[in-house]
């Protein structure tokens, strides 16, 4: 097992001690999600990565019915309970609403052709990491579908909405800059939001935060 620490003590040095049993190979890492995850991946033996949350469920057959559906494909993402329930190949321009880190599952060989995250990318500043990476795979020729059977449960932990649809909102304004999406996907981006505070009020903040971020993302 691998065990990034990003701590400034060794208080991880205490939890591993009672769990004597397991291998574990323990990495140091500076703080951020990406540059801990680049940590790792040299040293992944695994033929599938995926990239659960610590606290996201796996439902107990969820490996076994990865592992059949890998077949014939570099990778497969599964869904939160209220996504779409429409299976899909991902493409550019579907992704956006079909992967989330800890529904992400990817044959090693294509990890290694991807290579690292972004380290301008991850938790805690900003967020998208994950959609960058497979927008990487997919421009790398990768097939990989979305398998709305594949359900993993995350407890949603309460938040600052306009917080959240500030950092969230930058993320996607820079991958659309980053990637060279066209203007018309741009402008969609921009409208949801937009239309999200005439028409969702309850939680106008959130949107009008999403807006200016993904403004400012952009123009980063």
């Amino acid at each position: 097992m691998l065990v990034v620490d990003q701590n400034d003590d060794d208080r991880v040095e205490s939890v591993l001690g009672h769990h004597a049993s397991l291998r574990v190979e323990r990495l140091r890492a500076p703080h951020g999600l990406s540059r801990a995850r680049n940590e790792a991946l040299p040293h992944l033996q695994a033929d599938v990565v995926a990239f659960p949350d610590d606290d996201c469920i796996y439902p107990d057959d969820l490996l076994e019915r990865v592992a059949a559906r890998l077949a014939g494909l570099d990778g497969v993402t599964g869904r939160e309970p209220w996504w779409t329930a429409e299976a899909a190949t991902l493409t550019r321009d579907n992704l956006w609403n079909r992967a989330i880190s800890f529904t992400i599952f990817l044959r090693r060989e294509l990890v290694e052709r991807v290579g690292a995250f972004d380290e301008r990318l991850g938790l805690p500043s900003s967020s998208g990491e994950e959609i960058d990476y497979l927008i990487r795979a997919l421009d790398a020729d990768a097939r990989i579908e979305y398998d709305p059977a594949i359900v993993v449960v995350h407890p949603q932990k309460p938040s600052d909405p306009g917080q959240v649809g500030a950092r969230d909102g930058a993320s996607i304004g820079y991958l659309l800059r980053k990637h060279r999406y066209p203007q018309r996907d741009l402008m969609r981006m921009l409208l949801r939001p937009a239309a999200g505070v005439l028409l969702d009020p309850a939680r106008a903040r959130f949107h009008v935060a999403t807006l200016r971020g993904r403004l400012r993302g952009y123009r980063r």
